[in-house]
């Protein structure tokens, strides 16, 4: 079945930098675009960054451009999230996400709390 396994958050003060990393199995990781969400403390779930599976194509949310970066290994079926210039506003608990066919997958979730 799919899974994700999720690492790399934590507790950083404002102006770091954090590296999370999501690592898929139980489907053909290079044919599907990858997803990172976030979830802050009392708000909705909102997509933070996208990257397509072949030719890796990206997006990312307003509000992380230019300090971001999504990036995957397909060798090592393993997606990225690059976060610098960390603001308290990036404080969330966040999650890697596919969607295949019919269904929706998320990762376990990890938290990143930005504070001095």
């Amino acid at each position: 079945q799919v899974q994700f396994v999720e690492s790399g958050g934590g507790l950083v003060q404002p102006g770091g930098s954090l590296r999370l990393s999501c690592a898929a199995s139980g489907f053909t990781f290079s044919g599907y675009a990858m997803d990172w969400y976030r979830q802050p403390p009392g708000k909705e779930r909102e997509l933070v960054a996208r990257i397509s599976g072949t030719n890796r194509s990206t997006n990312y949310a307003d509000s992380v451009k230019g300090r971001f970066t999504i990036s995957r290994d397909n060798a090592k079926n393993t997606a990225y999230l690059q976060m610098n210039s960390l603001k308290p506003e990036d404080t969330a608990v966040y999650y890697c996400h596919t969607a295949l066919l019919f269904a929706r997958y998320w990762g376990q979730g990890t938290q990143v709390t930005v504070s001095s």
